[in-house]
């Protein structure tokens, strides 16, 4: 079981916090979360579920993990185990495809990757920086497993202003280059993350022109 307390930062106010592993006492709180996070017109039907939730914690626990702030639940992040051979030129997948609608049965015991699935904040804690705490908390967990990465796809919500433009490729390679910034991709910059290659058809995302970036963090500690 995860555990980990810190404090989040209100403004110039630290609020302390924990990370923990998510239970199935966490499952109607972190249900009501997804809600927040992602109101209509998004599909609520696309909101984890009971037995989605079950198998995160039964299949992989050690990637199911909640943020919570002065006692109330936050935010959470859910991962699952894959092989990833960076070598092969593709890794074409849809985010229903690799996640298997999230039920998670995807899952591979022996992989030698920490996949991320979901990552979720209520919005009214958004500002104290507990996404990037989630994310580093599932890089903890790359380490103790002794895993090769952390991989996992962004959306790209600017790129829909740039697309008649150029190419999903060129958008990224602009956003790593610094030379205009994202809110998905800059924000998983911060956290570390490499881009590994742009992902076409990963989710229906109108204002990601439905592409993803692919990016990784590698563990420092395998060579």
């Amino acid at each position: 079981m995860y555990y980990k307390k810190f404090y989040a930062l209100d403004g110039k106010t630290p609020v302390p916090a924990v990370i923990r592993s998510y239970t199935e006492a966490d499952f109607t709180e972190l249900i009501k979360i997804q809600s927040e996070a992602f109101p209509p017109p998004y599909p609520a039907e696309l909101w984890w579920n009971r037995e989605q939730l079950l198998n995160h914690v039964t299949l992989f626990p050690e990637g199911a993990l909640c943020v919570e702030v002065a006692g109330e639940l936050a935010g959470s992040v859910t991962g699952f185990l894959m092989n990833f051979d960076p070598e092969v030129p593709a890794l074409h997948h849809t985010w229903s495809e690799v996640t298997a609608d999230g039920y998670l049965t995807s899952h591979q015991p022996d992989g030698d990757t920490l996949y991320i699935a979901d990552l979720c904040v209520r919005p009214k804690y958004r500002k104290l920086g507990l996404g990037k705490e989630l994310v580093q908390s599932l890089y903890h967990v790359v380490v103790e497993q002794k895993l090769e990465r952390l991989l996992g796809a962004g959306r790209m919500p600017g790129y829909h202003r740039v697309a008649g433009q150029m190419t999903a490729e060129e958008y990224l390679a602009g956003v790593v280059a610094g030379s205009w910034s994202d809110p998905v991709i800059t924000f998983l910059l911060r956290c570390g993350r490499s881009p590994v290659r742009v992902v076409e058809g990963y989710l229906e995302d109108e204002e990601s022109g439905n592409y993803a970036a692919l990016m990784e963090w590698r563990n420092p500690f395998n060579k």
